[in-house]
């Protein structure tokens, strides 16, 4: 209640009382809305700033220090070098010796080890000993024989020299009664085994008899021969028929 202009005026509780403004109704009930003040928090629309496992706030922008990886210790690069390149000096190694083994091996082999495969001139020398000495202690005349025996003591040795003398004295004396003579060609020498000092060789041969008033027959022959290399020339030192 108030006084005004000598009139006194009564107040319905409507009006502000602190800007003296009416106070606003609720238009259900025409009672004053009572306007209650805020409690919220002025920075709840700012984003939360970031915090670190440890529960430590971190500023905007700046990596948490979780996230910066740990350096390496030093040397430990030179360390893992050395250890890449031992390792491929090992594997070298273990390849490089495995590489000599089978070489040696392959150079061991019986058919790296026959020179008769790869060396011509040595096998053509053989072939041509050996063809020459069975052409002349397989071959005599009535008249001759004592030259093929000498013959047969310079181009036979060992087990070849001592069969080849016990028959001959039966060949002898049947080339005197029958006037016999034998005449051996060599058609093919092969030399199927060579080394420094011995070869094997596989000798197919024609022989001619020749009896007097008698027409020639030929024979064919086959022979395994051994030879062994003794002052530089190839000797005979055994012989089988095959």
């Amino acid at each position: 209640m108030r006084r005004q202009g000598g009139a006194t005026a009564v107040t319905t509780g409507t009006e502000n009382l602190t800007t003296g403004e009416p106070a606003a109704e609720d238009t259900t009930t025409g009672e004053p809305t009572t306007v209650e003040p805020t409690t919220e928090d002025p920075t709840a629309d700012e984003p939360a700033a970031k915090k670190t496992a440890a529960g430590k706030a971190v500023p905007d922008g700046a990596v948490p220090d979780e996230a910066v990886p740990d350096e390496a210790p030093p040397g430990a690069g030179h360390r893992r070098l050395r250890f890449v390149v031992w390792t491929l000096v090992a594997a070298l190694l273990v390849v490089g010796g495995g590489l000599f083994v089978m070489g040696r091996q392959l150079r061991d082999t019986p058919a790296t080890s026959n020179a008769a495969l790869t060396d011509s001139e040595a096998t053509s020398r053989v072939a041509g000993d050996v063809t020459n000495a069975l052409g002349k202690v397989f071959s005599y005349s009535p008249s001759a024989t004592a030259v093929t025996k000498e013959s047969a003591k310079q181009l036979l040795a060992g087990k070849a020299l001592q069969q080849y003398a016990a028959l001959f004295g039966q060949v002898e004396k049947q080339a005197a009664d029958q006037k016999l003579t034998l005449t051996t060609h060599v058609v093919r020498a092969g030399v199927t085994r060579l080394t420094d000092d011995s070869a094997h060789l596989l000798v197919f041969l024609d022989q001619v008899y020749e009896r007097r008033g008698r027409t020639a027959s030929t024979a064919a022959a086959q022979l395994s021969v051994t030879a062994q290399l003794r002052d530089g020339r190839w000797t005979i030192v055994e012989i089988t028929s095959r």
